[in-house]
């Protein structure tokens, strides 16, 4: 069983991967900063023994998206206006093309947005998307196919038709 001594090193080494996730789905920063602090939360409660530090990943991961999922559900949610529909996490050191393609990211619908960022961001394989998204490898193939098809739409209307 692995069992990180530090739940401090936990969260020093996966609270920007936690934070992206949640941002992916509710799209601003004060719902993504609650998400992951919730996530953490969680995790030092229940300091959880897992096999590897694979599967610490994963856990976090899907921990985070069960709370996005939820928040996103909620009738208070329902309820509220975002003051913008992005805030966007781009520092100056990202190129104007950086920025046209996490917008395009961001404006796919969640299930896609979700399959890109895990797959593109995180390194995750389709296998292990499959396995944290319970869904099925095919499944997953298929939403990055049409991720890809979107985004090369989008992309080629903003950039023009190079």
């Amino acid at each position: 069983m692995y069992f990180p001594d530090d739940p401090k090193d936990v969260i020093y080494r996966y609270q920007d991967t936690v934070y992206r996730i949640a941002f992916t789905y509710c799209r601003n920063t004060p719902d993504a900063e609650d998400i992951a602090q919730e996530v953490f939360l969680r995790y030092m409660k229940k300091m959880p023994r897992l096999k590897s530090e694979e599967h610490l990943k994963a856990w976090l991961i899907r921990v985070t998206l069960n709370i996005a999922k939820s928040l996103a559900t909620s009738s208070w949610s329902k309820k509220t206006v975002p003051l913008s529909e992005h805030d966007p996490i781009i520092t100056d050191e990202h190129t104007d093309t950086d920025i046209d393609t996490y917008y395009a990211v961001m404006s796919l619908p969640e299930k896609y947005r979700s399959v890109v960022m895990l797959y593109y961001y995180e390194d995750y394989s389709i296998a292990e998307i499959s396995q944290i998204l319970n869904r099925t490898e095919t499944a997953i193939q298929t939403q990055l196919q049409r991720a890809r098809a979107m985004l090369k739409n989008k992309l080629k209307e903003e950039w023009g038709n190079d």
